[in-house]
């Protein structure tokens, strides 16, 4: 058997997709799986949609993604150049020889004629007209320098099939196909051509990707018979929905791989989730690291159904990966949403208090924000049937407390909790009822990372007592 390889062919256009990156990572997973290459193409012939920097895009999505390519424009390989508008004159040389096979030809006809071509309901479908140009005709435009394209030569008459590993035979009539642009009047190809090329001299063995190319790749295929070249083995994948009704799409936001970082997603989180949008690994777990991805994945294990992107699962899913980081690489990755709150208090302190308590990372702003944002206390937080705390017993409570905590030299959470339980052991005050509005002076919130004497030693001396002092004001108004 020869060996596996598999690419991904994605067009500089912005950022990576969701559906875009599955394709990458099934393409991946197939290669590794089966000992095999996976090969990355960039495809920029459509130059009107092209975006500066895109390519880089590409290049940090994978690397973050974990989707190491073993050949490409970045680490080279025998089948270069992998950039399709590198490729110009390979294109022309195939189109050209595909003419003289018969499965393409010449055309010539202006914008204006092609326009008279639409029906009653403006669809336009290319009629022939320039097949049936003499040689020497189309040698006398050529000589002319005409502009012209190289269009398929579809058979009229007839069906195309093939097998698709996913979806099984697809058959369409050739009748309802269009001799479709191979070579446009600039010399670049369009995808129809392009893909088929590089597949081909790229040895492709296996093309992976999204289920809305499976109605043109009989067309594909009919380039293949022309050039007498073995058809690559077909894997198209279900489309990813954003509900029973509507497709994933950047429409409606939070399409894009770097969206859901940028929101506070871990790259493997994420990996691992789209794994499993149209794939099954058949065992009643969801978790898995890359490399058990790659143990797992098998083509039999892929559905034709389309499959429901659920934020709220990948959220819960993010949250496993979240909590099972090692101390030191919590601190790492949520240094950048602490922000302005690193510059006052120690991120040592908060991250592990943090670790256990967000799914995302963009949670991190909010749970803290108490820390930079004080104005005074919402006076119904007193109110605890639980502690049996309410405004009275806080306003004793606080009274009590200040100057105890006044006296304090050592400010660290051992010695805050030694003094307030000591005290709390002669206090006709419960513990609930002191720790309680301790806590809500000193924060605002009904519910924080950590208990009171955590929210103290953060803070600082300085600040708890301001806050307390505060606190007990509002409470004597």
């Amino acid at each position: 058997m020869d060996t596996v390889r598999t690419r991904f062919a994605p067009s500089p256009t912005g950022f990576m997709h969701i559906g875009n990156l599955r394709t990458a990572l099934y393409a991946f997973l197939f290669a590794r799986a089966n000992n095999g290459k996976f090969i990355l193409r960039i495809e920029d012939t459509d130059r009107e949609r092209f975006i500066e920097g895109a390519v880089d895009v590409i290049f940090s999505t994978l690397k973050k993604a974990g989707l190491t390519h073993d050949e490409g424009p970045d680490v080279g390989g025998d089948f270069g150049p992998y950039i399709q508008s590198e490729r110009k004159e390979i294109y022309t040389k195939y189109a050209k020889k595909l003419v003289e096979l018969g499965g393409a030809y010449y055309c010539f006809c202006s914008k204006e004629r092609l326009e008279e071509l639409a029906d009653d309901k403006g669809v336009k479908k290319y009629d022939k007209h320039c097949l049936k140009l003499t040689k020497s005709e189309i040698e006398a435009k050529l000589a002319a320098g005409e502009s012209y394209v190289i269009r398929q030569n579809i058979p009229e008459h007839g069906k195309t099939g093939y097998t698709d590993l996913v979806f099984g035979e697809i058959e369409l009539d050739c009748a309802d196909l269009e001799d479709n642009i191979l070579l446009k009047s600039d010399g670049m190809p369009t995808y129809n051509f392009a893909n088929v090329v590089d597949d081909h001299l790229m040895a492709i063995t296996h093309v992976i990707r999204g289920s809305e190319y499976l109605s043109s790749t009989p067309k594909y295929n009919l380039i293949y018979d022309s050039f007498g070249w073995q058809r690559p083995a077909y894997i198209h994948l279900p489309v990813i929905m954003k509900d029973a009704a509507r497709k994933l799409s950047k429409r409606y936001g939070d399409a894009n791989f770097e969206d859901f970082i940028h929101k506070g997603y871990l790259a493997e989180a994420i990996v691992n989730y789209i794994a499993l949008l149209g794939w099954s690994p058949k065992e009643n777990r969801e978790k898995f690291t890359l490399d058990e991805l790659i143990a797992r994945f098998s083509v039999d294990g892929l559905n034709n159904s389309p499959a429901i992107f659920d934020e709220a699962k990948l959220k819960w899913l993010n949250a496993q990966y979240v909590k099972e980081l090692s101390p030191e690489d919590f601190l790492e990755v949520s240094k950048p949403y602490f922000a302005e709150t690193a510059k006052k208090y120690a991120i040592t302190k908060l991250a592990p208090l943090t670790q256990p308590r967000v799914e995302i990372l963009s949670e991190i702003g909010a749970l803290w924000a108490f820390l930079d944002s004080y104005d005074g206390v919402d006076a119904a937080l007193y109110e605890n049937k639980k502690q049996k705390a309410d405004r009275a017993t806080a306003k004793e409570a606080l009274k009590a407390l200040i100057p105890l905590l006044s006296g304090i030299s050592e400010w660290t959470q051992q010695s805050l909790h030694d003094a307030v339980m000591a005290f709390a052991e002669a206090s006709p005050l419960k513990k609930g009822q002191l720790l309680w509005p301790l806590r809500i002076a000193v924060t605002n919130r009904e519910s924080t990372p950590g208990g009171a004497f955590e929210m103290l030693d953060i803070l600082g001396k300085d600040e708890s007592l301001r806050r307390l002092n505060s606190a007990l004001a509002a409470l004597a108004e």
